[in-house]
């Protein structure tokens, strides 16, 4: 299914309308910061030509009105930002199956976010928007931005240094497996590197050295690392056929993923690195690649139920 922005005359009103406040919050924003370049120049100048305090006075004046034209221009940002969330992103998810929706200020939270055992770090920081939910035939799914954080302190010199580190940025996908699970199975990419030693760490508690699950695929094997504290169970929900089909999703994307089968749910973390499904301002939205984008994005995250064939009921849920 190809979602046909060109020819959909109801999202083509939609875009146009949109596209004239777009031009008016990147006019005055482009204003606002010319004023302030003016200003900043003119202090730089004052500085450097010996009249720094007739510099600064000059500067001064560019410099506030600037800053008052992105702050009056704020509130009608954030309003064509959610605008386009709602009516963009909601139509795009319409017109794929009617039961998907959005809900910008919602997302996955950072309990269920340490719940899935595929993060070492509890955030000190944490971020998630745009939370998509619905059905793709018998299966239930939803997912969320997420951007968790940590934060380290060293002590310099002059005091102390503050820094964050990304522990995640990007989707994370659930789904209904239909199945209670007995113990966890984690599959992680070999490539996480020293994050594993870390990672391990923190679930030594839910896997041992001797939970390392050999596979038969060979290829699974050289990409993933399976751990599983019920390794019957690991196996039976890592069927060729599944192992296959998740290699093939972990092809189609940039960065490797991760997955997580807990109790009757199955996680994915997707790593990406740019925030999706906000609304360009410096750039039209009348563009077929500008929206196509998201809508591709959207459509991925839709087809992955079939793409792990998650509609066969191998199992009646216990």
């Amino acid at each position: 299914m190809s979602f046909d922005i060109a020819n959909n005359v109801a999202l083509q009103q939609v875009l146009a309308t949109m596209e004239v406040e777009r031009k008016r919050i990147a006019g005055t924003q482009t204003k606002g910061y010319i004023f302030i370049a003016v200003g900043i120049l003119l202090c730089v100048l004052g500085f450097f030509l010996g009249f720094p305090i007739p510099g600064v006075i000059g500067g001064l004046i560019p410099l506030i009105y600037g800053g008052v034209l992105l702050f009056k221009i704020k509130d009608a940002l954030t309003a064509y930002q959610n605008a386009y969330k709602t009516n963009v992103i909601g139509a795009a998810l319409k017109f794929l199956d009617e039961s998907l929706s959005i809900n910008p200020y919602q997302g996955i939270e950072a309990s269920e976010f340490m719940y899935t055992q595929l993060f070492s770090n509890e955030p000190d920081r944490y971020k998630t928007e745009d939370l998509v939910t619905g059905c793709a035939d018998k299966t239930r799914f939803y997912f969320a931005e997420v951007h968790a954080e940590y934060k380290t302190v060293t002590q310099t010199k002059d005091g102390t240094r503050t820094e964050w580190h990304d522990i995640f940025r990007g989707i994370i996908f659930a789904a209904d497996f239909n199945k209670k699970f007995n113990g966890v199975t984690i599959v992680r990419p070999k490539d996480f590197g020293a994050a594993f030693g870390a990672w391990f760490s923190k679930n030594l508690f839910s896997f041992g050295s001797n939970d390392v699950i050999q596979l038969e695929n060979p290829d699974f094997d050289k990409t993933f690392v399976t751990y599983g504290s019920d390794q019957v169970e690991s196996r039976y929900i890592l069927t060729p056929a599944m192992m296959e089909r998740i290699l093939n999703l972990n092809h189609q994307t940039k960065y490797n993923i991760s997955l997580s089968f807990i109790e009757s749910r199955m996680y994915i973390a997707f790593p990406l690195n740019r925030n999706y499904f906000e609304a360009p301002v410096f750039k039209s939205l009348l563009s077929p690649e500008t929206v196509n984008e998201d809508i591709s994005t959207i459509k991925f995250m839709y087809d992955i139920v079939k793409e792990l064939d998650l509609n066969t009921r191998i199992w009646g849920k216990e």
